[in-house]
């Protein structure tokens, strides 16, 4: 008896395809289960944690009473955040800071002045936050909650009674 035949069954019974993808199956098999690799992403490896302080701006935030928002804030002293629709934790909240709203006035010269806004019933608030946790540091800088931290990144703010978008405008590490 032959080992292999003219149509390319061994000992005239099972196909070579058919035991070559069985092996393929069977290994795929082992390495899922035997050889799982390494969980936690690469990112993770050989990396530095240090404290890192950012500051956030946030424009146009649409409330009624900013100064209840603030002493919110204040009370909870931490807040959930957001970074690029993955949460990435908690973040401890350094200050707050109300911008002033502004408009552009055209002057009678033909340049543009920033002037206080004048309306009294804006509901409209614009602030400076800092913020305050521990970030691996890599070469492509700060990670938080798995994700690269950059100035102009959006970070989504979540709270008891809140949820909104900012902006990160600084990264800091402080001594």
């Amino acid at each position: 008896m032959k080992i292999l035949d003219s149509q390319g069954r061994l000992f005239g019974k099972v196909s070579i395809l058919d035991v070559g993808a069985a092996l393929v199956i069977l290994s795929v098999i082992v390495g899922i289960f035997f050889f799982p690799g390494t969980s936690g992403s690469v990112a993770q490896v050989g990396v530095t944690t240090k404290p890192v302080e950012m500051d956030l701006i946030v424009r146009g935030l649409n409330v009624r009473d900013p100064q209840a928002l603030i002493d919110q804030f204040q009370k909870e002293k931490k807040t959930n955040i957001i970074i690029r629709n993955q949460p990435a934790g908690q973040m401890e909240i350094k200050s707050i800071k109300i911008l002033p709203r502004s408009v552009t006035v055209p002057q009678p010269d033909g340049s543009v002045k920033a002037l206080p806004d004048p309306r009294p019933d804006s509901f409209s608030t614009d602030m400076l936050m800092t913020f305050g946790t521990k970030a691996q540091i890599t070469k492509d800088g700060p990670v938080v909650g798995g994700t690269k931290l950059k100035i102009g990144i959006p970070v989504e703010l979540d709270g008891s009674g809140y949820n909104f978008n900012s902006t990160v405008i600084d990264i800091r590490f402080p001594d």
